[in-house]
């Protein structure tokens, strides 16, 4: 049996894991914090289940038939009809409906890729004009969670529109949060047999056999002692709140006049608050030299309007910044191809939201994973028939008449 490491219990750490399990490899999975789950945990604090930021799971991407086939995604909370979901657009100053006239123009040239040297807002700005490129590009921020979206390239911007305006929705939510998801995703490891080692920080590399190190850039780079391990990421400021339920709350806000996100995750999953409250969780995009504090004046701002009276009826809030922590974004001439490459050499591969492998936010990670194992097993396979003895050569065959 081949043995591989894998360093990191997020979701490419637990992929990477099962992919090698199945294929009869003997893992060893180490993760620093006492659970798994990585940044896809769901925390209970009191009667409230909450993911680090909005999470959702996009039925468009490679990982979704990977998932069905094992059984792994579990029950999905329901998408609440469109008719009645009440999504609202923060533009102009004002909530309404419908996106721009502008906006809607442009997700006509969906079959006209975009240009990867390119930044997406001059390139939408000349099909549609400043308006709808800007209001674009802000929308997108539930994709990217970056401060500038129309900065970034406009061939990874423009995927990422496509993917979040399609309809019937791609977005998904595994019920009772994302650790439901993952926790399946851990019980096919261990009925596997992967050896799982929970609050277990690595310091340095095991030499028994090649080793996926799944967690973040920044750690990576310290544990590999490699600076190139470097992308660009968003800076992002969440806000959980639970609110005593009324009537007529939006299902979501999106601000088209700046980057960010406000969602009632309740609405479809009544497992995440008690009776008579309600989950939202939000997320704003702010620059390098803004603060959290700027970011939740924001999203409080968006709640005015989506969330009349929230103030009096919050029950629990909690809010944090996430810095470099939520994927990797194509700046203009480059795209994920560019990013730190999954082969590090020596036995050493690399999985992540922020590496070199294609999709849209969990996507990439789970890409990354497969083709990690992929690589790991294979390098498994390269030592083994390296250190085998040589097979015994036959003695020479000696005729008795021989004198």
């Amino acid at each position: 049996m081949h043995r591989i490491t894998v360093i990191g219990g997020g979701f490419a750490g637990l992929t990477a894991a099962v992919t090698a399990a199945e294929a009869g490899a003997r893992v060893t999975l180490y993760e620093s914090h006492h659970t798994l789950g990585g940044r896809g945990r769901t925390t209970q604090s009191g009667p409230y289940r909450t993911n680090e930021g909005p999470h959702a799971l996009y039925n468009g991407g490679p990982h979704w038939a990977w998932l069905r086939k094992r059984d792994l995604i579990g029950p999905l909370a329901p998408i609440p009809p469109l008719e009645g979901a009440r999504l609202r657009l923060h533009h102009g100053g004002r909530l309404r409906r419908t996106p721009p006239f502008a906006m809607l123009r442009l997700l006509r040239h969906r079959s006209h890729p975009a240009p990867v040297d390119q930044d997406f807002h001059s390139w939408a700005s000349a099909l549609v004009g400043e308006d709808g490129a800007r209001a674009a590009a802000h929308y997108v921020a539930v994709a990217v969670f970056h401060h500038d979206p129309g900065s970034l390239s406009a061939a990874f911007v423009q995927e990422r529109l496509r993917r979040t305006t399609k309809l019937p929705p791609e977005a998904h939510y595994p019920r009772g949060g994302w650790s439901s998801f993952l926790e399946r995703i851990a019980d096919r490891a261990w009925t596997l047999g992967v050896q799982v080692e929970t609050s277990a920080r690595v310091d340095r590399l095991p030499q028994d056999g090649p080793v996926v190190v799944a967690t973040h850039l920044e750690s990576a780079r310290r544990l590999l002692d490699d600076d190139t391990l470097r992308w660009t990421s968003g800076r992002t400021a969440l806000l959980d709140l639970a609110l005593q339920t009324r009537g007529g709350d939006a299902f979501a806000v999106s601000d088209l006049d700046a980057p960010g996100w406000i969602e009632r995750f309740s609405a479809g999953d009544r497992t995440l608050a008690p009776a008579g409250e309600q989950l939202l969780q939000g997320q704003i995009p702010v620059a390098p030299d803004a603060t959290k504090a700027d970011g939740i004046r924001r999203a409080e701002t968006l709640l005015d309007l989506g969330f009349p009276g929230w103030r009096e009826r919050t029950t629990w809030r909690r809010d944090a910044l996430a810095a470099g922590r939520t994927g990797a974004v194509d700046p203009p001439g480059t795209t994920w191809r560019d990013r730190p490459a999954i082969d590090r050499g020596d036995g050493v591969y690399l999985a992540g939201d922020q590496v070199a492998a294609p999709g849209v936010l969990s996507e990439v990670s789970f890409t990354s994973a497969l083709q990690a194992a992929e690589l790991a097993l294979a390098a498994a396979t390269r030592e083994v028939r390296t250190s085998r003895p040589a097979p015994r050569q036959p003695l020479p065959y000696l005729d008795p008449r021989t004198p």
